[in-house]
């Protein structure tokens, strides 16, 4: 063996007989090793050093728990998933809705309620219309609350209502007898935007952008218009190839557009490009006409319902990709009314009015009409609201924005339904305010109606005569 290498082997032998432990401590195994070694004299109590506190595992609590609270602790030590979570969010909601009552009732109309839309900052205050044009501000907790504004009569009908943030006296509207208007509660004089020539063609549906200062419309040949809130039109296109049944700026971004029709279709756009039916974003075919097209509250689902049994949920940014598809056990008629379900503002919950039509698949004989609350992630009705007070079909339904308290159409009447256990407390005080008022129940309303048709027939001739008159200038 050469000198140098011989003296190299002989270093390392003296070094593993001098300090064998302290090389061979170094390595991971030992390491290892050795902190084990520390913690068993630890525990043991042989060490001298201050113990380690043992490392404990936090209970689960409430596991079969609905409870909110239960439901946020587990989440945080990452044992429910968030699906569990947003599901035990709607407990507090459906348990207030399966004991709703109709507190309030109205009938300001002697035709069926049309629109219903509830006021931004009054959370009591709820504006209606109805298909002879009439329109009431109704403060449903007062009784000397109530504004009144006189439509066209037969033949008018509101098609879409829209409050004015900017000054919540008036409201923005669309109609069959053509008008765009912005109407005041307070007796001042409504501006019409927008006016069509054309018997045939009346305005379906409507909506407005007050960040971009837009308001968008559609008409009953399948145009689609763009005006600013001064009444100025942008563009004029025919994007669909029958009636125009709904339009909705998505909140979140105030460019993209939803428009749902007749024609069996819902297209999506977006306004700063629309040249044209080829300019759609995206188009979502359906069996049957639909009736409505709705963003969720957090603006990334879409809410359609057609005219048969078929509610669909979407999901962006693909909105091709169907969510959930509910077949619900009625048919939404056309030529009865529009049915449309909508959304709860607070969690995934959606309400629509339930008309049982015994040529539908599991129907029960003399199955009571209802409003059922559908859970939108299962597909499943969690709970029903009815009442032997509102034994007819209600086909609008529109939460109030905390979502505790629900307004329906039923015909001519409008139902607020209200948590039960509430209801008689709340009656009682009601009753006495107007005995004290000396105000009797449905003094108003009765009047009302007393003093309309006679009102009516003088602006229908009136209106005709306008009308008249100018389609001889225009010739």
């Amino acid at each position: 063996m050469p000198r140098r290498t011989r003296g190299k082997s002989l270093k390392r032998l003296r070094s593993c007989e001098n300090g064998a432990d302290q090389s061979e401590s170094t390595t991971p195994a030992r390491k290892y090793a050795a902190v084990n070694d520390e913690r068993t004299k630890i525990c043991s109590g042989a060490s001298t050093r201050k113990t380690i506190p043992a490392i404990s595992v936090t209970p689960l609590i409430g596991n079969n728990s609905h409870n909110l609270v239960h439901h946020i602790y587990n989440t945080s030590f990452g044992r429910m998933s968030q699906h569990t979570m947003r599901k035990s969010f709607c407990q507090p909601f459906v348990h207030i809705l399966s004991n709703a009552k109709v507190y309030r009732t109205a009938s300001p109309f002697d035709r069926r309620v049309t629109a219903l839309e509830w006021h931004p900052t009054h959370p009591t205050v709820l504006a209606a219309a109805s298909k002879c044009g009439d329109m009431i501000l109704w403060d449903y907790e007062r009784t000397d609350k109530q504004e009144f504004i006189s439509g066209t009569g037969k033949g008018d009908a509101i098609t879409g209502l829209k409050f004015n943030v900017d000054d919540p006296n008036t409201v923005y509207t669309s109609s069959v007898f053509g008008k765009i208007s912005l109407q005041d509660f307070t007796g001042r004089q409504s501006k019409i935007l927008l006016e069509s020539d054309d018997w045939s063609n009346w305005y379906c549906a409507l909506d407005v952008s007050f960040t971009t200062g837009l308001v968008t419309v559609g008409d009953s040949v399948g145009n689609a218009l763009l005006l600013s809130r001064e009444g100025k039109v942008l563009w004029n296109h025919k994007l669909h190839k029958q009636k125009i049944t709904h339009c909705e700026f998505n909140p979140q971004c105030d460019w993209l557009l939803v428009t749902s029709s007749v024609d069996k279709t819902v297209k999506l756009w977006d306004v700063r490009m629309i040249k044209g039916k080829d300019s759609v974003v995206h188009v979502l075919n359906h069996e049957k006409p639909v009736n409505s097209a709705y963003f969720s509250p957090d603006n990334n689902r879409l809410l359609t319902t057609d005219q048969y049994s078929e509610i669909r949920v979407y999901h962006s940014p693909d909105w091709s990709r169907v969510m959930k598809t509910i077949l619900h056990p009625h048919r939404f008629f056309q030529h009865i009314t529009a049915f449309k379900a909508t959304w709860h503002p607070m969690c995934d919950l959606i309400v629509v009015g339930r008309y049982p039509d015994e040529k539908f698949p599991g129907y029960i004989p003399n199955e009571t009409r209802s409003i059922d609350v559908i859970d939108v992630n299962t597909g499943d009705i969690v709970c029903q609201i009815k009442d032997s007070k509102a034994p007819g079909l209600i086909s609008l339904n529109k939460f109030s924005h905390g979502g505790d308290v629900l307004a329906s159409s039923m015909g001519v009447n409008i139902l607020i339904w209200h948590k039960n256990v509430d209801i008689e407390r709340k009656q009682q005080a009601m009753m006495e305010e107007m005995r004290l008022s000396g105000v009797k129940p449905n003094e108003v309303t009765e009047s009302q109606n007393r003093r309309r048709p006679q009102q009516r027939s003088t602006r229908i001739d009136a209106a005709m005569k306008s009308k008249i008159a100018a389609k001889l200038r225009k010739q």
